[in-house]
């Protein structure tokens, strides 16, 4: 049996192309219309996605606030968008990895480089503290009140800030010094003119000086002193002069005539010779001395605990208050006792640069002594010699 095939024609093929065409050329506004709101749907979804996505972050930096348009999700994301790259030591107000939203702010405070100096040792870091105390504190330095901070703790941080601390130390230390023994003569009726004893040996003293040492990162820079006090009292040494007339012994008629007789011209020399001299002759304090001259000078007093001034003379002697002054050996020479009115027996043991002519300059151990001395003008001087008067 065959097989019955359709009746394939040429009209029949070129009557669906026909058709083709035609519903083609029907439909075609249809389907461009289908395209474009196709295309602007498509282009709606996208600019809603994106518009979704973008935010708006505010970046604070160094404390300059600005605001950033992003759409990125992620902190650093953000950060490597606006080239805005971070040091180690850089504090941020957030994770790096951490989410950004709408409105968030985030702040950087960058770190800057600083030098501290502080015993010896120099250390460079970054820091974000904002003054010099804090940046101490951060670093673990310790400072005392008595240490010297450049710049001060209050002054702000900026970059290459140099910090350094100086160290300052105090120590008083004590010092000892002699003090010399007085020699006093006294009158004693009970003992023969001529004759002396001794009542009581003289011993030295011993005064107790402070010092005050100040050290600058361990090197001395000052000294001076702060006080002092008697420790041991000077003992003078008291020796007794004898003033009682020696018995005359019993003799001849004649030879008491005789001894009468050449004693009346020795006694008449003596009023003479006195008188001769009793005009460089004077009796201060209970003291009969003759002196070489008598001058005015102006005075001024100086101790050895201010600056500058040492305990030892211009003559190698130590400094004494009761004894000690300064002039110029050109008036006065050196090592010459002399008694000033109103002051006393006083030796000229130094000398000073200010120290010129009619001027003297008396010393004190306690400086507030001397500065309430002041000056003082016109006091007489009477010039004696190299020995001291003693008491008659």
């Amino acid at each position: 049996m065959g097989v019955f095939q359709p009746e394939k024609t040429h009209d029949s093929k070129i009557s669906s192309m026909s058709y083709a065409l035609r519903w083609k050329h029907e439909n075609l506004r249809q389907i461009s219309t289908a395209a474009i709101v196709s295309i602007a749907v498509t282009l709606m979804i996208l600019l809603l996605v994106y518009s979704q996505s973008r935010k708006q972050v505010y970046l604070v930096v160094d404390g300059q606030m600005k605001s950033v348009q992003t759409n990125t999700s992620l902190l650093q994301e953000m950060l490597d968008e606006q080239e805005i790259s971070l040091k180690p030591e850089d504090q941020i107000s957030m994770p790096l990895s951490g989410a950004i939203s709408d409105g968030d702010k985030v702040v950087i405070d960058r770190a800057s480089p600083v030098k501290v100096t502080a015993d010896g040792a120099t250390k460079h870091l970054y820091t974000t503290a904002k003054t010099v105390g804090d940046v101490l504190k951060e670093t673990g330095v310790k400072v005392k009140e008595t240490d010297i901070v450049t710049p001060a703790v209050e002054t702000a941080v900026s970059t290459n800030t140099d910090i350094r601390i100086v160290r300052m130390n105090k120590q008083v230390i004590q010092r000892h010094e002699s003090l010399p023994f007085r020699v006093v003569k006294t009158s004693d009726p009970s003992i023969y003119k001529g004759e002396s004893r001794v009542i009581q040996q003289g011993s030295p003293g011993v005064m107790v000086q402070y010092i005050e040492k100040k050290y600058k990162d361990g090197k001395l820079v000052s000294m001076k002193m702060v006080g002092k006090k008697v420790q041991t009292v000077t003992k003078d040494k008291v020796i007794a002069v004898g003033t009682k007339k020696k018995p005359v012994p019993v003799v001849t008629e004649v030879k008491t005539a005789v001894a009468k007789a050449s004693s009346t011209p020795a006694k008449v020399k003596k009023v003479s010779s006195s008188s001769s001299s009793s005009n460089n002759r004077v009796s201060k304090a209970g003291v009969d001395f003759s002196y070489k001259k008598l001058i005015k000078v102006s005075m001024t007093a100086y101790s050895s605990g201010e600056s500058g001034v040492g305990t030892r003379t211009a003559t190698g002697t130590r400094v004494t208050e009761g004894r000690t002054i300064a002039v110029d050996p050109s008036v006065i020479p050196l090592g010459w006792w002399v008694y000033i009115e109103g002051v006393g027996f006083r030796r000229a043991e130094d000398t000073g640069g200010a120290i010129k002519g009619n001027k003297i300059d008396i010393y004190y151990d306690s400086v507030q002594q001397a500065r309430n001395f002041g000056r003082k003008s016109g006091l007489k001087v009477y010039v004696i010699g190299p020995v001291k008067p003693e008491l008659n």
